[in-house]
């Protein structure tokens, strides 16, 4: 079976071949670094490098970047708050987020582009854009001619009306269309600002990822991916301004949005102030089980994220890498199962990947025979290698905070189970010691109550 995409641009599952199997080449839209992102910012990046280690399988290599935006307004606002240059902020919070995306398994892109570095690269286009009559300079700003390009809105599919409210335009008295949107701004002097032909400014934040995508990957790029919430305005702002600096040539021929995270009934977003930073949950929390959550539904599909998430995720990693423990001498070398493979094909469908991994442990604990231990071990090792997941040693796994504050932790559980049993809750109380056992955690009954010990 070959790679199956939904093509948010077509609104169908398309068969996916790059234009030079020699080079794939794929963009996703990284952070703004003025603070700790959420958890929701981590789902694409996870779902999306997914995909990268499926491309680099399946054509050798993959041009993957994802941009680093180190310019932006909220920048300037925390700079102008701290009284720090912008550098001061960018730095700091580009290195928390690579951090925090390496804690979760997320390996570093391939190309790693800044917005500052390319500052000569937008001003080209930008120039490119006015020669051709797609763009215009009023009062120190250039903005792009919405007017100017047919296909404006096939992306996000909105009519007029909406686009205008969805992209909550400024009116200004020098554009010529209330829908026209910025490319370069000016900068007085207590903003960052760079020297170009229409004074000294800032660029835009859409024409950002256009001259990032176009130095790094050219003017037409296989696979742009992202978060929903950009389709409109940003993505298809991207699409106006670089099919017409490039002549019209098609700007990406597969488009990939991952859905939002709900937490407490609504959207995930730091406007909202429902938000749980990546920083912070990386160390309440296994990240490897955090990973697992992101992983647990489809990635087109929004995500109800929850305590009760995590703590499911930590246990069903708990069984696995209670198997592996089990098959500790048993030999065998990771490899990733067909089956696994035709799942990741198939939209990358990684709920099911998830079922088979488990259906895989399920199969492991119950073999007997030699060749059948080893080559279940490989293929529970192969399925998690797909995904990032099962890649520690069991012992490393269970070894997580092994103080008294996992003892605290322990010793709740088996007050849980002991209460659930008085309650005659059989099932909780049978779905505790499952969990203990999985951990290594042996109980004993005696005259003075449950105690427990590691195996």
């Amino acid at each position: 079976m070959s790679l199956q995409l939904y093509n948010s641009l077509t609104r169908r599952v398309e068969a996916f071949e790059p234009l030079d199997p020699a080079r794939p080449t794929m963009y996703v839209c990284g952070p703004t670094v003025y603070n700790y992102v959420h958890i929701g910012n981590a789902r694409g990046p996870v779902v999306f490098g997914v995909l990268a280690d499926l491309l680099r399988r399946r054509y050798g290599t993959v041009a993957y970047a994802r941009n680093i935006t180190d310019v932006d307004d909220k920048i300037n606002a925390a700079a102008r708050e701290q009284q720090v240059p912008i550098s001061a902020i960018t730095d700091r919070f580009a290195q928390a987020y690579r951090d925090d995306m390496g804690a979760l398994g997320v390996r570093l892109p391939d190309i790693e582009p800044t917005a500052t570095g390319h500052i000569p690269h937008m001003i080209a286009m930008i120039q490119r854009l006015i020669a051709s009559g797609h763009a215009y300079a009023a009062e120190g700003h250039v903005l792009f001619s919405v007017a100017s390009f047919d296909g404006y809105g096939k992306l996000s599919r909105r009519d007029r009306d909406e686009m205008l409210a969805g992209a909550r335009v400024e009116v200004a008295p020098y554009k010529r269309d209330p829908g026209d949107f910025v490319l370069w701004k000016p900068s007085g002097d207590d903003l960052p600002g760079w020297d170009s032909p229409w004074g000294r400014g800032r660029p835009g934040w859409h024409i950002e990822c256009s001259a990032m995508a176009e130095a790094h990957l050219g003017e037409t790029i296989d696979i742009h991916a992202g978060g929903v919430d950009l389709q409109f305005p940003h993505h298809e702002n991207e699409i106006a301004q670089s099919e017409c600096a490039h002549g019209g040539k098609p700007f990406a021929r597969f488009w990939l949005h991952n859905g939002m995270l709900n937490f407490g009934g609504a959207k995930m977003s730091k406007s909202l102030g429902n938000i749980e930073k990546v920083h912070d949950l990386v160390r309440a929390h296994p990240p490897e089980a955090l990973r697992y959550a992101l992983l647990s539904a489809h990635y087109r599909q929004p995500l109800e994220w929850s305590d009760a998430l995590i703590e499911q995720s930590v246990r069903t990693l708990d069984r696995l890498y209670g198997t592996l423990r089990d098959l500790a001498d048993v030999p065998a070398e990771a490899r990733i199962p067909e089956a696994v493979e035709a799942m990741l094909d198939d939209d990358l469908g990684t709920p099911q990947v998830l079922a088979e991994l488990a259906r895989i442990a399920a199969e492991a604990r119950k073999a007997t025979g030699d060749a059948d231990r080893s080559r279940l071990k490989s293929d529970l090792l192969g399925a998690g290698l797909a995904l990032g997941l099962l890649q520690q040693s069991p012992a490393d796994w269970f070894a997580r905070g092994a103080s008294g504050d996992d003892d605290a932790r322990i010793q709740s559980l088996v007050d849980e189970r002991s209460a659930a049993k008085k309650a005659r809750d059989f099932a909780r109380a049978d779905a505790i010691r499952d969990q203990l056992a999985a951990e290594g955690i042996l109980l004993e009954d005696t005259p003075a109550g449950v105690r427990w010990r590691r195996a």
